[in-house]
């Protein structure tokens, strides 16, 4: 099939890394695989996740098909742009369809992108993960390999204004790749969990000191920041699934 959007998109965004003099700091990006399938577990902490990540991809030549959530497909805009890039559509509801969708792109040699955690991590830690990523690799015999992301939620995240001011870095983690053989997907979740929280430590503190100062917003509790810690981001979490699911009653209320 055709590529539309990427062979457009990807020169435009490099001109704007340039424009905004984004430093990217990258590590390991020769460890994603020039061609075959092979599947990104990525951190998510930022509404810009999907262009940084898929830059490493980029850099290597390849196109990388992220999967998202079925409500953005169903978006009228937003629909069509996602299927242009041949993302994959994730229905939660319906989540062995989804895993079977990005089974067989990963068998036809694409390069596939989820972000376990499945939704942005207001602590900018690494949350409990979902065990698709495992089970999806286990299954199409591909590695598993996983990408940490630092700096992206300065830009443009969950409770905070956009902020698109030049001279940030950047920092992409590509770690060694994993071989899950999907009997104990737990097991094999938990410790794609702790690779992924040691590389997320390692970009944490090689960062540059002078843009995460003591108390910034961006950087962890236990780093000296003052996002957020796990357990309080969980909380925040609940409540904004509880507002979210009242809006919804509100609304059906309302058609009556």
């Amino acid at each position: 099939m055709r590529e539309i959007s990427y062979p457009i998109v990807m020169p435009t965004a490099k001109v704007l890394f340039k424009a905004l003099n984004i430093k990217f700091d990258m590590e390991g990006i020769e460890r994603i695989p020039r061609e075959g399938g092979a599947l990104l577990a990525i951190n998510h902490m930022s509404y810009v996740d999907y262009i940084m990540a898929g830059y490493p991809g980029e850099r290597q030549g390849r196109y990388t098909r992220f999967m998202a959530k079925r409500e953005v497909f169903d978006h009228k805009i937003g629909g069509p742009v996602m299927r242009s890039f041949r993302h994959i559509s994730v229905d939660r509801s319906a989540g062995l369809e989804s895993m079977e969708v990005a089974g067989k792109a990963l068998r036809d040699g694409e390069l596939v992108a989820i972000f376990p955690e499945a939704t942005i991590s207001r602590s900018f830690l690494i949350k409990e993960l979902k065990t698709g990523a495992v089970r999806i690799a286990a299954k199409a015999e591909v590695p598993l390999i996983p990408v940490v992301l630092w700096g992206t939620q300065r830009m443009y995240t969950k409770g905070h204004k956009r902020d698109f001011k030049r001279g940030k870095t950047i920092s992409v983690r590509v770690g060694e790749p994993i071989y899950p053989a999907g009997d104990d997907p737990i097991k094999e979740t938990e410790a794609l969990r702790e690779t992924m929280a040691a590389m997320l430590d390692e970009a944490i503190r090689s960062y540059p000191v002078e843009e995460q100062p003591p108390g910034s917003w961006w950087l962890p509790a236990s780093y000296g920041g003052s996002a957020p810690t796990l357990e309080e981001a969980a909380e925040l979490e609940v409540a904004e699934k509880r507002a979210r699911a009242a809006k919804r009653a509100a609304k059906r209320a309302g058609k009556r």
